[in-house]
């Protein structure tokens, strides 16, 4: 009876923690997490007594394959055979370069150094009968000096260099025999080291071992004749694992304290699709790769139910008491993630039609969630760059930067208990099957030197930075301002293009539209339905909603030089499109919305230049005069509404050419003069141009190397233009050393364009990173030699979003030209447009306005306004604070959350006073007219919305047969048209 009540007690308590495919709910869960919060960068440090730590590989590092007594291992014969081109046999020669190891170690700074002991320099012939005395003296020197440095060992029993001989005698880990002799052989190593050892690895990632080793033949013993092979050695490779286990519980652990598990490497995945089919097949793909071994160590003791249902009986089977002497053998979740075989899955087999993604933080949780929340203790991570890359390897730093980063939010946000890290690896050595065409090291070697040299790279550096911090403590830049701006802070909008057509139709719109049905306050328009003939006068689009709806105070849109003057000749210009444009800017002012005039915005599609002046585009010296004449146009026609105007928008395209861009300063400077002597002193405007302008952050920002790269990339892309006008009147003394056939200034045109502004105004999108270190052909600008580069933490939509990047380049202004008043003139984020929750824009907008808060109260910038970008997804697809489903304008999220903080002026501190700022009479459109004359403007309004309903209701009289609902719904259309008719101009 007792031993029943075990049985079954043993039974649930079995059933309880198997808890069978919890990992399941991962998906489902991080889909849910809010975006894109979830994904900015978590400032935090991590737990005390994390530990820190780097790894190498003894086949990788150690070199002298057969010195002082060493036997050849499977992988000194694999490198000898087939079309292998390299070797490990000298690898980074770490048996003779103990001390230059140790000194890297320290300076990292870790507390721990996870390598591997080699089997056959032990044990020659793989058994202890044959034990080297010389590789024993090797390691014992080794124990040594980490204790010197107070750093502790982690050590991997086996890291795939069987020793040759078991191998060539008995098939190597196809035979069970193995079980007894690895057991035999970690019986020693406890026994010689184990008092300096407080973790060890049995086997690492047999995974690779198993299906590559023994089934795709890509690595050592390169076997690959029996598709069922790997997991018979996966089998024996499980039951190894467990005897050492078991020996060095009972024999080993209650003296030396130690803890032991197996390495398990495995890749991330992510659904195809949303459906929960997808779901399962994620669950099997992890389940074939880190389950086949995970699951019978930390579950039950058997292989996970997807792989035995898939593969039948080519799976072995475990015994009832082989089940129970492999269940529950891990102290440690020991998992591997990277670069390794087992995330490139070589193949698509694995993937089960899902796809696969670099994810660390997702894998942790489901590791946590699968088998019931072990202490995981990642022991190798990290990333490649090529084999020719020297100590700058920018892509290797920013992706260790990204899995540290998931580790801390793994613990921090999603309550994993991961207790320590590892990068992967220490030194440069043979990367296996890619041998020397890669390399992993925080230390760099040089392998053409005797010594082998070893040189600190800069993930090295960031590396030593990290441990020292314990991760990434918030610092005071990164925490959110509080603060309100000026009173008379410009608040806008930007869009390319109001986009109007050009015919006199646009004046006499005789559609019929339904109002607020979804109780937006908007529009839509009836298809096929139009209002009878009326005699009335002309409108333009009313655009109150810019006041009313955002709150902005200007709105800033482009004008069409080539749709204003099709002939290029002034003296001809399009009368209507002029008319509209009074209309629209008089129709703004009269919302208390100040018009911000763009004459010129450069798009790569078409120059938007008269067709007889495109042919030359700007070389053509004529433009720009042109140009000056166009300005003056616009000015006498708009300039009673417009106090704002832009020259120029975004000319420092680097798709322009020096001499084009010579020719637009001059175009600029000439329409600047025109103003400034003909117009400026009736109708006291302001007149400048809008710079792109995307921060360039060095790579490396402890490097001054890559400081140099940054300064030039802002030189070439702003400097352009900005020093010119706002410096000394010529280009950067860095671009006229670097380029010698950069356009030359003669003395009049100096003077002409120096100095032709009253504001700074730019637009600001993203950041990107820059670094001298050339690694990727594609992104890399010769004529400037600079990489360009993106940090791996940063959210992509698809552009990086750095808030941050908004604060430099505004105090870059403000240190190169002083206090000039400056305008961020766009400002936005680029989100799928079906996303009327748009969070990610929500998230940019509050981040970047706080960024510019903080250069304006933190940093003295004179900033006089900002402008989101754009007003909407019809002309700016992507970019809008409305949105559109067919003919219906919908608000977005990011409308209300902007108008918000415009309201409050910034993000006042809660519990203060508000801000006290003179208030300005509200008007709408329409109000002015009523102003001046009160009765006729309300009669007008109502008579004209009387004589519509009746005129709809006697013309769809005659049309009965359409029912009675749309005679209802054409009657509140011509209601809605009253309504409209508010907002013409007189």
């Amino acid at each position: 009876m007792c031993a029943l009540l075990t049985f079954l007690t043993l039974l649930i308590l079995t059933c309880a923690s198997a808890k069978p495919n919890a990992g399941l709910k991962t998906w489902a869960r991080f889909s849910k997490l809010p975006y894109p919060g979830d994904k900015a960068f978590l400032y935090d440090t991590f737990p005390e007594e994390f530990m820190w730590a780097v790894g190498t590989a003894a086949y990788q590092v150690e070199g002298a394959f057969e010195k002082d007594g060493k036997g050849l291992s499977i992988w000194d014969t694999f490198t000898r055979g087939g079309n292998r081109m390299a070797t490990g046999d000298v690898g980074s020669d770490s048996y003779h370069n103990i001390q230059a190891d140790v000194r890297a170690i320290r300076q990292l700074g870790v507390s721990h150094y996870r390598f591997s002991l080699s089997w056959s320099r032990l044990f020659p012939n793989g058994t202890r009968g044959s034990h080297n005395q010389l590789g024993t003296n090797y390691y014992r020197s080794l124990f040594k000096r980490l204790k010197e440095i107070r750093v502790q060992p982690v050590v991997t029993l086996y890291h795939w260099d069987l020793p040759d001989q078991l191998q060539h005698q008995l098939g190597g880990w196809t035979n069970p025999e193995l079980v007894d002799i690895f057991t035999d052989y970690a019986d020693f190593c406890f026994q010689t080291f184990g008092e300096d050892v407080r973790y060890w690895i049995t086997i690492d990632n047999p995974f690779v071992v198993a299906r590559h080793g023994y089934g795709t033949g890509v690595v050592a013993p390169g076997i690959k004749n029996d598709p069922d092979l790997p997991f018979r050695v996966g089998h024996n490779l499980l039951k190894a694992h467990a005897a050492v286990w078991h020996l060095y519980d009972r024999h080993y652990r209650p003296r030396q304290k130690g803890k032991l598990s197996m390495a398990l490497a495995s890749h991330w995945i992510k659904p195809s699709r949303t459906r929960r089919e997808s779901h399962r097949e994620c669950q099997c793909s992890l389940d074939h790769v880190l389950g086949w071994f995970a699951r019978p160590l930390f579950t039950d003791g058997d292989y996970p139910p997807c792989m035995k249902e898939r593969l039948g009986s080519r799976l072995p089977s475990f015994t009832r008491e082989e089940r129970e002497q492999v269940r529950g053998t891990a102290d440690f979740f020991a998992l591997s993630h990277g670069a390794t075989l087992s995330f490139q899955l070589i193949n698509d087999s694995l993937k089960f039609g899902q796809v696969e993604v670099l994810d660390l933080r997702m894998l942790l949780y489901w590791v946590s969630a699968e088998y019931d929340k072990p202490p995981i203790f990642v022991v190798e991570s990290g990333w490649y760059v090529l084999g020719n890359t020297k100590t700058e390897d920018p892509k290797h730093m920013y992706y260790l930067k990204k899995f540290i980063a998931e580790a801390l939010k793994s613990i921090t946000i999603d309550g994993v208990n991961v207790i320590g890290y590892t990068a992967w690896s220490l030194i440069d050595g043979f990367e296996w099957h890619r041998e020397y065409g890669i390399r992993r090291g925080l230390y760099y070697v040089d392998f053409n030197t005797p010594e082998m040299e070893r040189e600190p790279k800069t993930s090295a550096t960031f590396y030593r930075n990290v441990i020292q911090k314990n991760g990434f403590p918030e610092l005071p830049e990164n925490r959110p301002a509080q603060g309100v701006f000026p009173c008379d802070f410009s608040w806008g909008v930007s869009a390319n293009s109001i986009q109007v057509e050009t015919t006199p139709s646009q004046f006499a719109d005789p559609s019929v539209y339904l109002w607020n049905i979804s109780n937006n306050g908007e529009l839509m328009r009836l298809e096929g339905i139009s209002a009878p003939p009326l005699r009335r006068t002309t409108h333009c689009a009313d655009y109150a909603t810019i006041q009313h709806q955002i709150g902005v105070n200007h709105f800033h849109f482009s004008l069409n030089w080539s749709a204003l003057v099709p002939s290029g000749d002034v003296a001809h210009p399009n009368t209507t499109l002029l008319g509209y444009y009074r209309c629209f800017t008089r129709q703004l002012l009269q919302a208390n919305v100040t018009p911000v005039v763009t004459l010129w915005h450069h798009t790569r599609l078409r120059s938007s230049v008269p067709a007889p002046l495109d042919a030359d585009y700007w070389i053509n010296r004529k433009t720009p005069e042109a140009f000056a004449d166009y300005a003056r146009l616009c000015y006498r026609e708009l300039g009673a509404h417009v106090k704002l105007w832009i020259t120029l928008n975004e000319p420092n395209d680097e798709m322009v050419s020096y001499q084009e861009g010579h020719q637009m300063l001059r175009a600029h400077a000439l329409a600047w003069h025109a103003y400034d002597r003909e117009f400026r002193h009736i109708q006291g405007g302001q007149v400048s141009l809008v710079l792109h302008m995307d921060w360039m952050e060095p790579a490396f920002s402890f490097s001054r190397e890559d400081v140099e790269p940054a300064k030039r990339m802002l030189d070439f892309r702003v400097g352009w233009f900005a020093e010119p006008i706002f410096g000394n009147g010529d280009y950067p003394l860095g671009m006229r050393s670097w380029l010698r056939q950069l356009p030359v200034f003669n003395e009049e045109d100096r003077h002409l364009v120096k100095g032709t502004y009253d504001f700074f105004a730019l637009s600001h999108f993203c950041t990107k990173l820059v670094t001298h270190a050339k690694e990727d052909s594609y992104t890399y600008k010769s004529v400037l030699e600079v990489q360009y580069m993106i940090d791996t933490t940063w959210i992509m939509s698809p552009l990086p979003v750095v808030p941050w990047g908004l604060r430099k380049a505004l105090n870059w202004v403000k240190e190169h030209y002083y206090d000039v008043p400056v305008y961020v003139m766009a400002n936005g984020v680029q989100e799928d447009p079906a996303h009327f929750k748009d969070s990610l824009r929500v998230y940019y907008l509050y981040n970047y306005i706080n960024e510019a808060l903080k250069a304006y109260t933190l940093d003295g910038v004179n900033l006089k306004g900002y402008f989101a970008y754009a007003l909407s997804d019809q002309r700016d697809p992507g970019f809008g604070l409305y949105g559109h489903i067919h003919e219906e304008v919908i608000i977005k999220a990011s409308l209300s959350n902007y108008r918000n903080i415009i309201q409050h002026n910034g993000f006042p501190i809660q519990g203060t006073s508000p801000q006290q700022c003179p208030t300005t009479p509200q008007s709408c459109l329409g109000c002015h007219g009523l102003v001046k004359k009160p009765v006729l403007g309300f009669l007008t309004l109502v008579g004209s919305g009387v004589l519509i309903t009746l005129g709809l209701i006697i013309y769809y009289t005659a049309k009965r047969h359409k029912g009675p609902d749309l005679l209802r719904s054409q009657i509140t259309g011509a209601n809605t048209l009253a309504r409209a008719k508010k907002c013409e101009c007189y």
